[in-house]
């Protein structure tokens, strides 16, 4: 079982209230399954969200947080462990290196920027842990649809983008996330 799970969201709750429903339900199968939530330290939006949600259902916590975004992102201090790293670098170090799997719920360009960071980081050969789009009422569809559409223009190979899990289903998600092994792919840099 992959115990830390990273989950990669925003800061705002976005417009529809049902992301907060499914931030909610993958809050409660990492609890459930006694797994533990690395997330960016935030109260606010969705990070929040999941983390309270976590919490709720008697899981741990680990948030990581820059002294920067402390109050911006109002730090949740009621979590099991919150570390205050000096900037956004520092962070997203440290949340990969926690981490044994990457989620990334709906956000913006932070979260893009994680997820896609961590993914490229798979492709040169810098870990092997799954990455994962938790897919809350398709929000990331028109992301996959541009994804394909770079494997058909030659700028993605097809075996690494089959390294992507997709899935709207909390539970399944992580069934996928435990089961993933890394495959030698055809990468961009050899080892």
């Amino acid at each position: 079982m992959k115990k830390n799970i990273c989950v990669f969201c925003g800061a705002s709750h976005g417009n529809n209230p049902q992301y907060q429903l499914y931030a909610e339900q993958l809050g409660q199968q990492i609890a459930k399954q006694g797994r533990t939530l690395v997330y960016g330290g935030g109260n606010r939006g969705l990070m929040g969200t999941i983390a309270n949600s976590v919490l709720d259902n008697g899981g741990e916590v680990i948030g990581v947080i820059p002294e920067r975004l402390v109050k911006a992102e109002t730090a949740h201090h009621g979590i099991t462990q919150l570390e205050i790293v000096a900037d956004m670098h520092q962070r997203k170090a440290r949340m990969a290196e926690l981490a044994d799997a990457f989620i990334a719920m709906p956000g913006g360009s932070g979260t893009l920027e994680e997820i896609f960071e961590i993914w490229t980081g798979a492709q040169i050969g810098y870990h092997e842990k799954p990455v994962a789009l938790y897919d809350a009422i398709g929000f990331w569809q028109p992301m996959q649809a541009f994804l394909t559409h770079a494997v058909t223009e030659g700028f993605i190979r097809e075996s690494f983008y089959n390294t992507l899990i997709v899935s709207d289903d909390p539970t399944l998600m992580l069934q996928q996330i435990d089961n993933y092994i890394a495959k030698d792919l055809d990468r961009w840099i050899k080892k």
